[in-house]
């Protein structure tokens, strides 16, 4: 898997959707198809691409392809992000006290 696949994959709705869905648990490609109004076809589309970065992992169970969620990208990502968060907190926390700072008194 490479970063830039993994920001690819991330930057569709449709697939942020599928793997919001996918948080609750392995789902059958139908029913992500049916949850995300999709047709069967598209949702494979959409699956193989996060299939392909390792996001999801699929098992067969008989005639029915079951996809779910694979953590381990997520949490690479995340851990690669941690630096930039500290900074971003950093800079929230400032601008929040700034804007307190200047804001105008409430009337209750």
């Amino acid at each position: 898997m490479s970063e830039a696949s993994l920001w690819a994959a991330l930057t569709d709705p449709q697939r942020r959707a599928i793997l919001a869905l996918l948080l609750a648990g392995p789902r059958p490609v139908t029913e992500i198809a049916e949850a995300c109004g999709l047709s069967q076809p598209g949702a494979s589309k959409h699956l193989r691409v996060l299939r392909d970065c390792g996001l999801v992992r699929v098992t067969v169970d008989a005639q029915r392809r079951v996809y779910a969620l694979d953590p381990t990208p997520m949490a690479e990502l995340d851990a690669w992000l941690a630096p930039y968060r500290s900074r971003w907190t950093a800079s929230l926390d400032a601008l929040g006290r700034r804007l307190d700072d200047t804001a105008p008194p409430r009337k209750d």
